[in-house]
C-alpha cells in the first residue's frame, strides 16, 4: 500500500505535461501546412496584385481641363493680348526649362522620384508615425507625381480616402507615363501665385525671361514659392523669399545635385525681379473681339478653348497701323462729344485686315461700329454706280447737265428729285470725272436711270455689299444701310483691279503643342476686269485735288490716292485706296443723331493722317494701268483730243481702249508726244515708266 501511494504521482502525471508519443511527430506536417498557406495567400495577393495593376494599366486617366492662357499675335509676331481669364499659364516642354529648376524641384519636392513607382514607402511610413502620434490627419509624405494627382483629379481635402485616391492616381499616372512626363506637366501646373500657374508663365511674371534661361538663383527661389506663394513670394515678402531660396540651394548640395561651391555662389547672387503690375488693357481690343468672334462662330473652337486652351493665335493686324488709326480717332474725335467713328484697313493684295477700331472708346462702349449695317453710306456708294456705266458703254467724258432735275421712272408713273448738297449746282454739262470729284447727286441718278438699278445691285453684289438694295433712283446716293467692314471691302477689289479678295483677320491657330488647328487659305475671285476698275481708279483720284470733296487733306497725302466721300443727315464717311492700303472710315451718332457741318468732315483727315502715316516708309506708287485702257490728253470743252490749240484746262484721261475720242479739239493733228492719240500718251508712258 505504502509502495502503491509512493509511486502515486507518477501514474498521475500533471494534465499539461503530455508525455511523448506518437502525435508529436506531426509538428512538421503543420508547419508544411502553414507555409502552404502562406505561400497561397502571398500568391493570391501576388495575383490579385498583378491583375489590379493590369487593370490599372488598360484605364484611362481621369479627363483632366488643362487651363493654359491663349495668345494673339499681329502680322509681325508681336503680342497683341493674353487671354488668361484669371490663370496665367503657359505650357512649355522640359526641354524648355532649365536644367536648374528640374534639380530644385527635385531636390526639395521628391529625391527619389526617378526610381520609386509614384509613392515613396519610407516617406508614407515616417508621416503616418507622425501622424500616430500627434493623432492628426494625413500629412507629407506626397511625391511629384502624387501632387500632380492630386492637383489635376482630386481636391486637397486632408482625409485617408483622398489620400488612397491620390496614390492610386499616382500609380496608374507611372504606368501610362514616362517619369519626364509626369516631371514636365508637374512643373506647368504647380501655382506660384499671382494668378500665375506653371514654371514659364513664373518665370515671365518674376523675372521677364523664358523658364529655359533662369540662372542657378533664379531656379532656387523660383522653386521654393510654390510651399507657400503667400509667404514665399518676393512680391510679399523678399526676406522670406531670400530665406528660402538658401534653403532650396543647400538641399541641392547636401543631396549632390550641386556643388557646395555653386551653392553659395548662388547664395551671394543678386537677383532682380520685375516690378508687379496690373495687366495693362488689351492692345487692338474691338479687333481681339472680332477674332474670338471669327473663332467661335465660324472655326468652331469653344470660348473655353479661345481664352483656356493654350493657343497660339496668329493675326493679320499691324500693330504700328493700329497705334496710328486709335491716334487719329482719338486726335479728330472731341472727348467731350458723344459722336464716334469706325475705322478699319485693309490690304487689297492679300485681303488681310491690317488695323480696326471699332469705336471712341472701347472702356466706355464695346459695340463694335465697323461691323454696323444700319450706316447709310451716301456717294461713297456712287463708284459702284460708275463702273456699272463704264462696263455699259459710258465713258469719262459721257456729259450729264447739272442742274435741279425731277426724274421720272417706273415707266414715267413715279418721279424723284434729287438734291445736291447745300443746293449747289454747275448749271452746265458735266463730265463723270466733274461728277466724281463734286459728288454731283444729279449726275448719279441720271446714270443709274440709264443703266438700270438692278444692274448696279447686281455688280454691287460681286463686290460683297450684302445689304438690302432695292433698284430704286435713290440707290444712287447710298440710302440703303452698308457696313464699314463691306464698304472697305468692295473698295479693295477696285483697288486690286477687279480681283476681291476675301478679307482675312486670322493666318492661323495653333494648339499648345505646335499643331495647326488652322490655316487661312483667302479665296479671291475677280469680280470687275482691270480696265474698268483702272478707269474708275483713275477718276475717283481727283477727289483729292483741288475742286474734290477730299481736296482739304490733298495736302496730308503724299502719294496717288482715290477715293469717295459720302454724307448724309447722320453719317460721314471716307473710303480710300492705293495700291497697297485700303481704308474705310466712318463718323456719327449712334442713335442717328445729325451730324453738323463741321462732323461731316471729320472722316477725310481722320483717312489722310492713317494712310500717310501707315505708308510713310513705302515710296509712293502710281496704280498700275492693265492692259485694254489707253490714256490720252483731251480737251474738257470740246470733249476730244487735245492739240496745242487747246492747252487752257486740258488733262490727262483713261479709257476702255477704243472709247477714247478719236478726233481733235481743231483740225489739226497734235505735235510731237505733248498730246495725242496712239496706244500710248506721255502720261501712260511716264506711269509705265514708274511702275517699271
Amino acid at each position: 500500500m505504502a509502495d502503491d501511494q509512493q509511486n502515486e504521482p507518477e501514474n498521475n502525471a500533471a494534465p499539461d505535461k503530455k508525455p511523448p508519443g506518437p502525435a508529436d511527430k506531426n509538428w512538421p506536417r503543420r508547419l508544411k501546412r502553414g507555409f502552404t498557406f502562406s505561400f497561397t495567400t502571398f500568391l493570391v495577393l501576388c495575383v490579385l496584385g498583378g491583375v489590379f495593376l493590369l487593370y490599372l494599366r488598360s484605364q484611362a486617366l481621369p479627363v483632366t481641363k488643362v487651363l493654359q492662357t491663349s495668345q494673339i499675335f499681329d502680322v509681325n509676331g508681336a503680342l497683341i493680348d493674353t487671354l488668361d481669364s484669371g490663370q496665367n499659364r503657359k505650357i512649355v516642354p522640359i526641354s524648355d526649362i532649365s536644367v536648374y529648376v528640374v534639380k530644385a524641384t527635385l531636390a526639395i519636392e521628391d529625391q527619389n522620384f526617378y526610381s520609386h513607382p509614384g509613392f515613396d514607402v519610407k516617406s508614407i511610413a515616417r508621416a503616418a508615425i507622425v501622424n500616430l502620434k500627434s493623432m492628426s490627419k494625413v500629412q507629407g509624405a506626397g511625391t511629384i507625381t502624387q501632387q500632380l494627382a492630386r492637383n489635376l483629379y482630386l481636391n486637397h481635402d486632408r482625409t485617408w480616402t483622398r489620400k488612397i485616391k491620390e496614390t492610386v492616381y499616382a500609380v496608374q499616372m507611372e504606368m501610362q507615363l514616362t517619369k519626364d512626363q509626369i516631371l514636365e506637366s508637374y512643373l506647368n501646373q504647380i501655382y506660384y501665385g499671382h494668378s500665375t500657374y506653371g514654371i514659364e508663365a513664373a518665370s515671365q511674371l518674376f523675372f521677364g525671361k523664358h523658364a529655359k534661361d533662369l540662372s542657378l538663383a533664379q531656379s532656387a527661389m523660383l522653386v521654393g514659392v510654390p510651399k507657400g506663394p503667400k509667404f514665399y513670394s518676393p512680391y510679399y515678402n523678399m526676406e522670406n523669399a531670400m530665406d528660402r531660396k538658401n534653403v532650396v540651394l543647400q538641399t541641392m548640395a547636401k543631396e549632390g545635385f550641386i556643388t557646395q561651391q555653386e551653392a553659395d555662389a548662388a547664395k551671394q547672387e543678386k537677383l532682380t525681379v520685375q516690378p508687379l503690375v496690373e495687366k495693362k488693357p488689351s492692345q487692338a481690343p474691338y479687333f481681339r473681339d472680332y477674332i474670338k468672334t471669327l473663332a467661335v462662330q465660324k472655326l468652331g473652337i469653344t470660348e473655353d478653348q479661345f481664352e483656356q486652351g493654350g493657343l497660339n493665335i496668329y493675326t493679320t493686324l499691324d500693330l504700328k497701323a493700329q497705334k496710328i488709326a486709335e491716334e487719329q480717332m482719338a486726335k479728330q474725335l472731341p472727348k467731350e462729344s458723344e459722336i464716334q467713328g469706325a475705322l478699319i484697313s485693309l490690304d487689297p493684295r492679300t485681303g488681310y485686315v491690317k488695323a480696326m477700331v471699332g469705336g471712341k472708346d472701347y472702356g466706355a462702349n464695346q459695340f463694335n461700329r465697323v461691323f454696323a449695317t444700319t450706316r447709310q453710306p451716301g456717294s461713297s456708294f456712287k463708284p459702284f454706280v460708275y463702273l456699272t456705266a463704264l462696263q455699259n458703254g459710258f465713258t469719262p467724258l459721257s456729259t450729264v447737265r447739272s442742274e435741279p432735275t425731277v426724274f421720272k421712272y417706273d415707266e414715267g408713273r413715279q418721279s424723284y428729285t434729287p438734291r445736291n448738297y447745300n443746293d449747289q449746282y454747275e448749271n452746265a454739262d458735266i463730265d463723270m470725272r466733274r461728277a466724281i470729284a463734286k459728288s454731283d447727286n444729279i449726275f448719279a441718278v441720271d446714270t443709274i436711270l440709264k443703266v438700270g438699278p438692278q444692274k448696279v445691285i447686281d455688280n454691287a453684289r460681286k463686290f460683297g455689299i450684302t445689304g438690302d438694295l432695292k433698284p430704286l433712283p435713290s440707290l444712287a446716293l447710298g440710302t440703303y444701310p452698308v457696313s464699314p467692314y463691306e464698304m472697305v471691302a468692295a473698295f479693295s477689289a477696285l483697288a486690286n483691279q477687279g480681283v476681291r479678295v476675301e478679307p482675312t483677320a486670322i493666318i492661323k491657330i495653333e494648339d499648345m503643342a505646335g499643331s495647326v488647328l488652322y490655316q487661312a487659305a483667302p479665296k479671291s475671285e475677280r469680280v470687275a476686269d482691270a480696265a474698268p476698275a483702272y478707269v474708275l481708279t483713275h477718276m475717283m483720284e481727283s477727289v483729292f485735288e483741288e475742286g474734290g470733296t477730299g481736296s482739304r487733306v490733298a495736302a496730308t497725302i503724299k502719294r496717288p490716292v482715290a477715293g469717295k466721300t459720302g454724307t448724309t443727315d447722320t453719317d460721314a464717311w471716307m473710303v480710300g485706296y492705293t495700291p497697297e492700303l485700303a481704308t474705310a472710315v466712318w463718323v456719327g451718332y449712334d442713335k442717328g443723331r445729325a451730324i453738323n457741318t463741321a462732323e461731316s468732315h471729320l472722316a477725310s483727315p481722320i483717312f489722310a493722317g492713317y494712310t500717310e502715316a501707315v505708308l510713310e516708309a513705302i515710296p509712293p506708287k502710281l496704280f498700275p494701268v492693265p492692259e485694254g485702257v489707253t490714256t490720252v490728253y483731251i480737251d474738257p470743252k470740246s470733249g476730244k483730243l487735245a492739240n496745242e490749240d487747246c492747252t487752257t484746262g486740258a488733262r490727262n484721261e483713261a479709257f476702255l481702249s477704243g472709247t477714247e475720242p478719236k478726233e481733235y479739239c481743231t483740225n489739226r493733228a497734235a505735235k510731237g508726244k505733248g498730246f495725242g492719240s496712239g496706244a500710248r500718251s506721255w502720261w501712260e508712258d511716264m506711269k509705265r515708266w514708274w511702275n517699271e
